[in-house]
């Protein structure tokens, strides 16, 4: 097979759920936007709704609809961006929760379906999405008496649990919201993280659920081995790739594999990387290309029929520190080339 392999492990995704779940005493839900962080919205909808989650979490309406036509009716589908121009239908149609992040957002909502379920967004201090405080309180007791279905906020440093900003946020949420008999949501991964003070009555996680930081005890979901195409034998003082990159300092084998930039594989990894043979490190040379990344595997005594990018060595955060970024982009980068192997 020329197409990598990449693995999804949905035993591994519901015990990350469940481990998440078990923090708090309040409903835990799911976020499962960007396509459920690159696995498969619908895959991973379908695992997580098996086990018990009846609210998720995606970004876009076009998202929403997808996965309701995946989970039909039943579980509440929140949506991040709220009711944004053209959405009606979607959210109609999909039998979806805006979460309002505006005056505008909430009128166009109420005017456009009435009677229709939607949450609140508020800023706390990450100044993204969300009505700031100063908005929020001109326009509370509307909102509050057209029955919003979840409060919502959104931690700008819940990966470093020691930030002071994560307080800041805690104690302005709680300000905007104590009283209330509505449900609320502050924390996602990192937020449940920090204990019972953020959990309120629901916590989402996201990337936790999926392998990531900042959940250090979740378990790996994803594994990517890449076909090898070709080896070569390389003498000392030549060039593997564009640009002469890489110069072979010793008689070395160069195996070329099924995979690049093309497949999320990040440029900026290039020699940082590592491929696993078994047990076996073997280290990228050369540059990443759009289709193909070149490891040297001189001290193999066979060549294998694959390499191994993620698995059992390397988590998205290993290859995430090697391309300078995130677990996050890793995951949502994953390719649409690869062959997808499910396990239940």
């Amino acid at each position: 097979m020329t197409s990598a392999t990449l693995t999804i492990d949905l035993r591994a995704l519901v015990r990350n759920w469940r481990a998440l779940d078990a923090l708090s005493t309040g409903e835990t839900g799911a976020v499962v936007k960007a396509n459920g962080y690159g696995l498969g919205a619908d895959v991973v909808g379908r695992a997580l709704a098996k086990v018990g989650v009846r609210r998720f979490f995606v970004a876009t309406a076009l998202e929403g609809t997808a996965l309701r036509d995946t989970l039909g009716a039943g579980p509440d589908i929140f949506v991040f961006s709220g009711h944004m121009h053209g959405d009606t239908d979607a959210i109609r149609a999909g039998i979806l929760t805006p979460m309002l992040n505006s005056v505008d957002q909430m009128l166009r909502h109420v005017e456009a379906l009435p009677g229709h379920p939607f949450g609140i967004q508020l800023d706390t201090g990450m100044n993204r999405l969300g009505m700031e405080p100063s908005e929020w309180f001109a326009v509370r007791d509307i909102a509050i008496a057209q029955g919003p279905a979840l409060i919502v906020s959104h931690l700008a440093c819940a990966d470093d649990a020691d930030h002071p900003m994560n307080a800041h946020q805690l104690e302005t949420f709680q300000a905007m919201t104590d009283g209330l008999d509505i449900p609320r949501s502050l924390a996602a991964t990192g937020g449940t993280l920090l204990g019972q003070a953020y959990h309120f009555d629901m916590t989402r996680p996201g990337v936790g659920l999926y392998g990531g930081m900042p959940f250090a005890k979740a378990l790996p979901v994803v594994s990517l081995d890449l076909p090898i195409i070709q080896v070569r034998d390389v003498v000392p003082g030549e060039t593997v790739g564009y640009g002469n990159s890489w110069v072979a300092e010793r008689d070395s084998r160069i195996a070329t594999v099924s995979g690049g930039y093309a497949d999320g594989l990040i440029r900026a990894m290039g020699a940082n990387a590592t491929l696993y043979a078994e047990d076996t490190p073997c280290p990228v040379v050369g540059r990443v290309s759009m289709d193909l990344i070149t490891a040297d595997i001189t001290d193999l005594g066979e060549v294998p029929d694959s390499l191994q990018l993620l698995g059992k060595h390397q988590t998205v955060e290993t290859v995430a520190t090697a391309a300078g970024t995130i677990g996050y982009e890793i995951l949502t980068s994953l390719g649409h080339r690869y062959h997808r192997s499910i396990i239940e």
